[in-house]
């Protein structure tokens, strides 16, 4: 990958805001963004001002006026239009994502890649929101129940899948109706600001896509409190998540994608080298900085010590290196030294508890390290929930592991925790399968894979994991509310 393009796309964006259909220089405090693999400062963000705040909310509260009564063929067609715009510069765009982010290149275009799926998926939504008529219990009445875009959205989006969970909530807003101002993570700010040239091309009016940068607890906050939001699209960690839900002036919608800390199950039935290799993919995907990846796995005793020994040499096996110039790296730098940290911490407090560590557990070695956020894929086995590991959302390459007799007793592991975003078992016993699923405390269930979430089915959290749905039709009525209305039209059968 040429330095020059990379210079050539941040410059572009580098302290910009996009208020109105229009890039402008913020005016706000310089803010740097670092390359997390060389740290390295790639570029700038301008902390939106209280005044560019809301000029952004204005303007998307003066777009809503009319982008609300655009027919959603209309709408459906720009949707395809930007997916089709984001798809044509995916390579660029994943290479902002990358330096700025970590991940390497290649599983970045496929993040691209699928926010110009979500594109496509709600253009077609966008056609499908049907109202219902209503049987009354008198004659002459007829109640009708339709569905109206809520109005302006704040989306405050995480820096783990920066186009991702952007797109969600973009391309839920622009189908239902809805305009929106995105504050994306100060950490990967010109994914999003990339995002918007996309908008800009794509014909979007004035107003309806707006992108303002800054720290969470200044502009997001902002935006949580301007009385002009009707609702606001989090994804983020629990605590954050509370702190929005406490801190609202005004009664909002909300929707609140919060932290997870995902179990594995694999049992005495399992196919072992499947389990592995779906374990060595959502343990370390992403270097474990998603919320549905696997924290901690509970393997049946009488295959633990075979799933050990495959997991740990699929691990040892993975690749680490600079995703820009290895873009076929397994992983990449993780965003932060913030993130190193906790996991270098979790790492420490599950060994002098009396883990037994069997892969990674360091930095890598070489000189091409030394300057970056990486970690090798880590397990850590024979642990308990006396450990962090085992108790708390890590968010990095570290997974621990525990070994179990009774299936029941696995579940109760697995439920022991305030979070429910999402679970994983491993057995070929349909018995199993069916108890499992059926007992295990989360929203989304994965038997057999570890694909938790897909586009056209809902996907949301319970207990602290948060509030509401994205995908699927659940996820873009979200963004509505209904109204009934009654008629009396006086026909009498």
């Amino acid at each position: 990958m040429e330095k020059s393009t990379l210079t050539e796309l941040i410059k572009k964006l580098d302290s910009f805001l996009y208020i109105d259909h229009q890039f402008r220089k913020g005016l706000g405090v310089r803010l740097p963004v670092k390359n997390p693999a060389t740290g390295e400062v790639i570029g700038h963000i301008a902390a939106a001002t209280p005044e560019e705040v809301n000029a952004a909310v204005s303007a998307a509260h003066v777009a809503f006026q009319t982008w609300s009564k655009v027919l959603p063929k209309v709408r459906a067609s720009v949707l395809h239009r930007l997916g089709d715009l984001i798809t044509a510069d995916a390579s660029n765009m994943a290479i902002l994502m990358t330096a700025e982010q970590g991940k390497p290149i290649n599983e970045a275009k496929g993040e691209i890649l699928k926010l110009a799926e979500a594109c496509h998926f709600y253009a077609e939504e966008a056609t499908r929101v049907h109202g219902e008529i209503i049987p009354n219990d008198q004659s002459g009445f007829q109640s009708l129940v339709v569905r109206e875009p809520i109005g302006v959205v704040a989306a405050i989006t995480p820096w783990n899948y920066p186009a991702e969970l952007v797109g969600w909530k973009l391309c839920a807003s622009l189908a239902s109706g809805c305009t929106i101002v995105i504050k994306p993570a100060e950490l990967t700010p010109f994914t999003a600001l990339a995002i918007a040239q996309k908008c800009q091309e794509a014909g979007i009016p004035a107003g309806v896509v707006n992108v303002v940068t800054g720290k969470g607890s200044q502009v997001g906050q902002a935006l949580v409190e301007h009385p002009q939001v009707d609702k606001v699209a989090f994804t983020g960690s629990s605590a954050v998540g509370l702190q929005i839900q406490q801190s609202c002036p005004q009664v909002k919608r909300l929707s609140l994608e919060l932290g997870g800390n995902c179990p594995l199950i694999v049992t005495a039935h399992a196919d072992i080298d499947a389990a592995v290799q779906g374990a060595t993919r959502r343990s370390f995907r992403n270097c474990g900085q998603i919320c549905i990846a696997i924290n901690r796995i509970y393997v049946h005793r009488s295959v633990y010590q075979e799933f050990i020994s495959k997991f740990s040499q699929s691990a040892d096996a993975l690749t680490v290196a600079n995703g820009l110039d290895n873009p076929n790296a397994d992983l990449g730098a993780m965003a932060s030294a913030e993130a190193l940290t906790k996991t270098q911490q979790h790492l420490e407090d599950a060994m002098s508890k009396g883990a037994r560590l069997v892969a990674g557990g360091s930095v890598p070695e070489g000189d091409q390290y030394k300057r970056g956020y990486f970690f090798r894929p880590t397990i850590v086995m024979d642990c308990d929930h006396s450990m962090k590991v085992m108790i708390e959302e890590t968010f990095g390459p570290l997974v621990g592991i525990a070994a179990y007799d009774d299936l029941d007793e696995a579940i109760g592991y697995a439920n022991d925790t305030p979070y429910g975003l999402a679970a994983y078992c491993y057995s070929k016993d349909l018995a199993e399968i069916h108890s499992v699923s059926s007992k295990l405390e989360y929203g989304n269930v994965a038997i057999n894979n570890v694909d938790a979430g897909i586009m056209n089915a809902p996907y949301g959290g319970r207990k602290q994991s948060g509030i509401g749905y994205e995908h699927g039709r659940e996820g873009l009525l979200e963004y509505f509310n209904f109204k009934h209305v009654r008629l009396y039209h006086g026909v009498r059968e």
